[in-house]
C-alpha cells in the first residue's frame, strides 16, 4: 500500500475543495493506503469544534471526525491556526496540531503528494 499526503488550504465557504479532499482521504483509507491530511491557510476552520449546518453550505464536521477513526492522520497548521483566532482546544478531537514541520516529513516520506485549494 503507498502513502498519501493531501495539503487542503481551501475554506469550508466558496468551494468544493474540501469535500474532494475529504472524500479522497476516506477512499484511499478504505483502500487501505496511509494517509495524512493537512489543514493549512483558511482550510484551519475546518478544524474548529462548534460548527453549525447551514442549508447552502457543505457541513464536513461528521467527515472529518470519520476521517481519524480510519486511521487517517488529520493535523492543523499551528501558526495558521493561531492567526485565524483558533486555539488548540477548538479543534475536533482526534484532530493534531502541529508547526509545518510535521507536514513537510510526512511529505517527504509519502508516494504521493497532493495540495488542494489556495488563494
Amino acid at each position: 500500500m503507498a502513502t498519501l499526503s493531501i495539503g487542503l488550504f481551501s475554506s469550508l465557504v466558496g468551494s468544493m475543495n474540501s469535500d474532494f479532499a475529504l472524500k479522497l482521504a476516506e477512499a484511499a483509507a478504505n483502500k487501505g493506503h496511509t494517509v495524512n491530511l493537512w489543514f493549512s491557510g483558511n482550510a484551519t476552520t475546518l478544524a474548529r469544534k462548534g460548527q453549525k449546518s447551514f442549508k447552502d453550505y457543505s457541513y464536513l464536521i461528521e467527515k472529518i471526525t470519520a476521517l481519524p477513526e480510519k486511521g487517517v492522520s488529520v493535523a492543523v497548521c499551528e501558526a495558521c491556526a493561531a492567526a485565524r483566532g483558533i486555539h488548540k482546544a477548538e479543534v475536533i478531537e482526534g484532530i493534531t496540531v502541529h508547526s509545518m514541520d510535521w507536514y513537510v516529513a510526512k511529505a517527504a516520506q509519502s508516494d504521493r503528494v497532493l495540495h488542494i485549494g489556495g488563494e
